[in-house]
């Protein structure tokens, strides 16, 4: 894959994110959960910020951004034009990202240990693509259930 096809499917994908939020029907269903499911979709969507800003700004950008994981599970209300607006900030960000590497770069052993020794660049923004993908799926689900 492409740095200019992995830098779309980024933008493609967490626009699919974007929409889901908007989607609910009543804001507050955003951070309600149910039965046995445990996370809210506005605690989702902060662990997509979380962990894309950390994984892709601060690792491959030097952007310094902060992660607080627990957190991203713990906070609750924030505003889903918040939410979205978080996630629109990212789009930007990681397509410069993605589209400044090289072939050769995104082949390099990616800075930080992700789930495997040496893996590279390329694996963990493929894992990371498909980890938002995994999580918009939840927030889809968990969206109609409150329809």
């Amino acid at each position: 894959m492409t740095n200019i096809e992995l830098a779309e499917l980024y933008e493609r994908d967490i626009e699919k994110l974007i929409i889901e939020i908007n989607l609910f029907k009543n804001e507050e269903n955003v951070w309600k959960t149910t039965g046995s499911i445990k996370n809210s979709c506005g605690n989702l969507a902060l662990h997509i910020i979380g962990g894309l800003s950390f994984h892709i700004g601060t690792t491959l950008a030097n952007s310094g951004y902060i992660r607080d994981r627990d957190e991203e599970f713990i906070a609750k209300g924030t505003s889903r034009k918040a939410l979205t607006e978080q996630l629109r900030t990212l789009i930007p960000s990681i397509k410069a990202t993605i589209l400044s590497m090289s072939e050769e770069r995104l082949n390099e052993p990616h800075p930080k240990f992700f789930d495997k020794e040496n893996a590279t660049i390329s694996y963990v923004l493929t894992q990371l693509l498909l980890h938002l993908n995994y999580h918009t799926g939840q927030v889809n689900y968990l969206r109609r259930a409150f329809e």
